[in-house]
C-alpha cells in the first residue's frame, strides 16, 4: 500500500517542479520549446486524476469502517496507533488534493502560453502586412 503513496508523492513533487518551471521568467525560444514538451506530456499525464480520485474512495471507504478508539478501555498504543492513522490519512487526502490541483494548474499554464503564441503570431503576420 505504501507503494502507491510513494508513486504519487513523486508524480507531485514532478508537477510541483514543473509549474515552478514553467512559471518562471525564461528566455521566449527556451519558453516555447518547455511549453511544447510538456504540452505533449500532458494528456498521457491524466492518468493521475482518478488516480488519486482512486485513493481518495480508499480513504474514505478505510475512514468509514476503521475502528474508533475513543473508550476508556483502549491503551496508549491503541489510541496512538489510532491518532497516527487519521493524521496519515489527512495527510494522504492534501497529497491526493495537490496532484489533482497542480495538474489542473499546469494544463491551465500551457494552454495560456499556447493562446499568447497564437496571439503573438497573429501580431506578427498583422504588423508584416
Amino acid at each position: 500500500m505504501a507503494l502507491q503513496w510513494i508513486i504519487l508523492t513523486y508524480v507531485v513533487a514532478a508537477e510541483a517542479a514543473i509549474a515552478i518551471l514553467l512559471t518562471l521568467p525564461s528566455p521566449k525560444l527556451l519558453k516555447n520549446r518547455f511549453v511544447s514538451l510538456v504540452s505533449l506530456i500532458i494528456q498521457p499525464a491524466l492518468f493521475i486524476v482518478p488516480f488519486a480520485g482512486f485513493q481518495l474512495l480508499d480513504i474514505y471507504w478505510k475512514n468509514e469502517h476503521r475502528l474508533s478508539c475513543t473508550s476508556e478501555i483502549c491503551t496508549a498504543a491503541e489510541r496512538d496507533r489510532y491518532e497516527k492513522a487519521i493524521y496519515k490519512s489527512q495527510r494522504n487526502v492534501i497529497l491526493c488534493a495537490a496532484a489533482c490541483l497542480l495538474y489542473w494548474s499546469i494544463y491551465r499554464i500551457v494552454k495560456y502560453q499556447k493562446e499568447i503564441q497564437s496571439l503573438e503570431e497573429v501580431e506578427k503576420r498583422y504588423k508584416d502586412e
